[in-house]
């Protein structure tokens, strides 16, 4: 019998992309949502998380700000990147969470891979579960095409963006 979902917190969402050919911008989603059912098999399990697109942070306004347009996210037509797992395979000592995942109102089959780091309990008798997972992704799968050729070669931002999630799920 799968326990209730479970509520993530302690959460981040993060990002890093290329930019300039010559660095790297890092940022973070501030504003989620997401839940975890645990099956007694864990391959049985589910996971969802809902991610407010307009919560996007690199720590630069402007750079924020031009994220959220249509170039982007247009985040008013596309309020939530969401994920929804559909399947939960065994991989070594973690797991392998496939699942659909929409960006910019465009829905593609991803598969994570979930490292468990652990459960403990903490200090008012509730139980938490940590997980990471590590992915990289084309942004033009996801229809994010925008792009300023750069004078001396190359374009403003790259096309692959390595996405990190670290998760601490609460029992109930």
């Amino acid at each position: 019998m799968p326990v209730p979902a479970s509520p993530i917190t302690h959460t981040r969402v993060g990002f890093v992309v290329k930019h300039l050919v010559v660095a790297k911008v890092r940022g973070f989603f501030e504003e989620f949502s997401g839940s975890i059912t645990f099956a007694e098999n864990p391959l049985e399990s589910t996971a969802s998380l809902d991610i407010k697109a307009a919560s996007i942070n690199t720590g630069e306004k402007n750079r924020d700000d031009h994220l959220r347009t249509g170039d982007f996210l247009l985040v008013e037509e596309h309020p939530e990147l969401t994920f929804r797992s559909k399947k939960i395979s065994k991989r070594g000592d973690g797991y392998d969470v496939t699942g659909d995942l929409t960006i910019h109102g465009v829905t593609k089959e991803v598969t994570l891979p979930v490292a468990h780091m652990g459960k403990a309990k903490d200090p008012w008798g509730g139980d938490r579960l940590g997980f990471e997972a590590e992915t990289t992704l084309n942004r033009k799968d996801f229809g994010l095409n925008w792009n300023a050729m750069l004078e001396a070669g190359g374009f403003l931002v790259g096309d692959e963006v390595k996405v990190s999630i670290e998760i601490q799920a609460v029992g109930q």
